[in-house]
């Protein structure tokens, strides 16, 4: 963490100098609703507040989030962190904080009936085991730990950012409409009605240049704009409880899949703190048109049935903090936003919706809270972008395009992993192991693409980097930092800052000298009226305010020093103009760890590896193409003036 740029000062090094005055001593929550935002972010869920921490980084952009419950989440109903969303949290500063709390999810265990000669079929027995993550998908693990906690750190990042942002609570939506006039800078208008004591029935206005619904499955945002979520339940009722208890069940701080020869399914995850566990239990498959609800599944029969699935194990139920029913069922938006499809020649949209509110799926894939997240981190840079001037408004038709078809992938794979827990593969148990390796990228998050359009390139040169597929996150690896040594990971520099990365991956020999392909490429960064960097860097900002360069070397930083680079690998930046130390790295010299061979890097030419600020790889290029580079960006920015 670097801290100190415009001068030393003591405390909470991520307490960042306050753009606005900080709230009134004693006062907990904003008072009053402004009268107008450039954001305005309705719902504080995981989606709500990734946007907020996102938008949160940017103190001259005004953002209002409202929430319509009376405070924070104090229990949350998901609970799976995926290793792609742990990448996110690191981009945000707080997954160290994750990783303490949280439940790692080491191995996975598959159970089936005894199926031995003359043996008890309602008897379980263990099948399989597996790793609960491929080697080497993430540096980062799958965890759980309770949703409330996530949205706490989010909520302490907006109040200790510079924009000390903090929600408006007890508020509910009650109008939302958009102005047809195109030339209105705050063409939407909100009203809620408050409904926390001493103010309920008030009604506050706020218009808004973009409002972003994250206000849940049933959201007022998306009813607003005419949207709909659409698809079908699978008629399963399943029941979920976290409990505490005593049982001899040998694999019960695991993740466990169970299947019974005739009780049904469950699904196991240890929860943090070392004895409770999530169980979700199979019940009755619900006839057509039927809701769970008109069950009334009480919690004793949820019990009585996970007691018959264990069968041999016993299962002493002492507390339930928390228990549900519900039925599966994956539904999905056909937009995201606020346009007809249409309108997208000739409109921008103005509001948008995100997480629940244009997708659900089922639990047990762990894809609900996390893709949701996910949604949140895409469009928040994004926004930024156009209301700083960036980027034109038309970027934005980017955010419906790239989440709505990942959406819709993403609900296929769960709606095949639903059916087989449902009873799908009772006829051959092992189906659901090999189901679930093959598909382990989706339940860790990474397996989104995204295709060429325009914030992806094509795959011209992707030879270069076969290990970093455009359109795919940024697959971190180990690196070591020239200026002082310390080995990290290369992803820890990807922060939730708003920043496109550069990342330069030097060919053989290249040490940066004057005229090798790093220090040209450095050149033409730094000087050509071309460059990115001078075309869209705003005047009087840091050279790294908009693009990050970083430079990767295959020698030792025993051979290398840090004041021998060009001066872009080790900027002025801040009031005194002092240098920044951690832009560039070297390869590890162990091959099972070296950044090169398990990127597929082309040793011999380098690359040039273009990373989107939600972390996702835009283009691979020749270190020496920068005319493609200028190019790309031509494309999706604004000239500013030169810095």
């Amino acid at each position: 963490m670097q801290f100190h740029l415009n001068g030393f000062r003591t405390g909470d090094p991520s307490l960042l100098g306050a753009a606005v005055p900080a709230p009134t001593q004693g006062a907990t929550l904003p008072a009053n609703l402004p009268t107008e935002a450039d954001v305005l972010i309705v719902g504080c869920g995981p989606a709500g507040l990734t946007l907020a921490a996102q938008l949160a980084a940017f103190p001259d952009i005004r953002t209002v989030i409202v929430e319509q419950k009376p405070g924070p989440l104090q229990l949350g109903q998901a609970d799976g962190i995926a290793c792609r969303t742990m990448e996110m949290f690191e981009a945000f500063g707080f997954a160290e904080r994750v990783l303490k709390e949280a439940c790692w999810v080491n191995e996975t265990t598959f159970w089936k009936p005894d199926d031995a000669e003359g043996a008890d079929t309602s008897r379980i027995v263990r099948s399989g085991r597996v790793p609960d993550v491929e080697e080497g998908l993430s540096h980062m693990p799958h965890v759980i730990l309770n949703q409330a906690r996530v949205h706490d750190f989010y909520l302490e990042k907006m109040q200790k950012s510079a924009a000390r942002l903090t929600p408006h609570y007890s508020r509910r939506l009650a109008r939302l409409e958009r102005d047809a006039d195109a030339s209105n800078l705050h063409p939407v208008t909100a009203q809620f009605e408050r409904q926390d004591e001493g103010h309920q029935g008030e009604v506050e206005t706020i218009r808004a240049r973009y409002v972003v619904g994250c206000d849940g499955a049933r959201s007022a945002v998306r009813h607003a704009i005419g949207l709909s979520l659409k698809g079908d339940s699978a008629n399963h009722a399943w029941g979920v409880m976290d409990v505490l208890l005593n049982t001899d069940f040998p694999d019960i701080r695991f993740k466990v899949l169970i299947q019974s020869a005739s009780e049904g399914s469950i699904v196991l995850i240890p929860r943090e703190g070392g004895y409770m566990v999530r169980i979700y239990v199979e019940m009755d498959k619900l006839n057509e048109n039927e809701r769970v609800a008109g069950r009334n599944i009480t919690l004793e029969q949820l019990i009585a049935a996970a007691q018959r699935i264990f069968h041999p194990y016993t299962l002493d139920v002492k507390e339930v903090p928390w228990w549900s029913v519900y039925e599966i069922g994956q539904r999905l938006c056909d937009r995201f936003d606020d346009l007809q499809s249409d309108e997208v020649a000739t409109r921008v949209p103005h509001i948008f919706i995100a997480g629940d509110a244009c997708h659900t799926h089922s639990p047990k894939a762990g894809q609900g809270m996390n893709v949701s997240m996910q949604d949140g981190f895409n469009l928040g840079w994004k926004l930024a972008a156009v209301l700083q001037g960036r980027s034109p408004a038309s970027l934005l038709h980017t955010y419906s395009a790239e989440r709505q078809a990942l959406a819709q992938e993403l609900i296929s794979f769960d709606r095949e992993w639903a059916a087989m827990l449902s009873g799908g593969a009772s006829k051959d148990p092992g189906a659901v192991q090999r189901y679930f390796v093959q598909h382990g990228r989706y339940t860790a998050g990474t397996a989104t693409h995204y295709k060429p359009a325009l914030l992806t390139g094509p795959s011209t040169h992707q030879r270069l980097a076969d290990g970093f597929a455009i359109g795919t996150r940024f697959h971190s690896a180990p690196v070591v930092r020239i200026g002082d040594g310390k080995q990290i990971q290369l992803g820890e520099t990807l922060l939730a800052d708003g920043c496109w990365r550069l990342m330069a991956f030097a060919g053989h020999g290249d040490v940066a000298a004057p005229g090798s392909p790093i220090a040209r490429l450095c050149g033409f960064l730094s000087d050509s009226p071309e460059s990115p960097l001078k075309c869209y860097t705003p005047l009087g900002a840091d050279i790294d305010a908009v693009f990050d360069v970083r430079a990767v070397f295959q020698q030792s930083h025993h051979q290398l020093a840090i004041t021998d680079l060009p001066g872009l690998l080790f900027p002025p930046k801040g009031r005194y103009g002092l240098r920044d130390y951690e832009k560039a790295f070297c390869a590890l010299t162990d091959i099972a760890q070296d950044i090169y061979a398990l990127r597929g890097i082309d040793r011999e030419q380098g690359c040039l590896v273009v990373v989107r600020p939600d972390q996702y790889i835009a283009h691979v290029l020749p270190i020496s193409d920068t005319d493609a580079l200028a190019a790309f960006f031509a494309g999706l920015m604004l000239k500013t003036h030169s810095a």
